[in-house]
């Protein structure tokens, strides 16, 4: 068996007082979820954090298998009182949160988000339609 050059997934923890940041790096698939699901619990119940940061800079990869582990982070944190933030998700994740209807789940930091637009969307619904190039939505009927 040959053996990969790289990792598929890196997950790097760097906890403070009162804040847990995870590194995410590679691919967020079947393969791999389970790692991230598993370091996100250790976190969550060793540190006591009030903010988990899942930072998505250097993600190249996230399958339906990646988007239930963000989902099942999310329950955790939600169950413990903690806030959960993406940081830094690349476009291609973006887009996956925002057609799967979950987007409004994950606090965002972006280096080019603009003030506005992270509020555009309050008490609209669970999407932001024109952050995300989709049309606005009409009422049914």
């Amino acid at each position: 068996m040959t053996a990969l050059p790289h990792p598929l997934i890196t997950v790097a923890v760097e906890a403070g007082p009162r804040t847990v940041r995870l590194r995410i790096g590679g691919d967020l698939d079947y393969d791999t979820s389970g790692e991230l699901a598993a370091k996100a619990e250790t976190c969550l119940g060793a540190h006591g954090p009030d903010d988990l940061h899942l930072d998505c800079a250097d993600l190249r990869v996230c399958d339906s298998m990646g988007v239930s582990t963000l989902l099942l982070i999310h329950r955790s944190c939600a169950a413990r009182g903690v806030r959960l933030h993406l940081d830094a998700p690349p476009p291609f994740l973006e887009r996956i949160l925002a057609v799967t209807g979950i987007r409004h789940l994950f606090e965002t930091t972006a280096a080019d988000e603009q003030p506005e637009q992270a509020h555009a969307d309050e008490g609209s619904g669970p999407a932001a339609p024109a952050m995300y190039g989709l049309p606005p939505r009409t009422p049914s009927g």
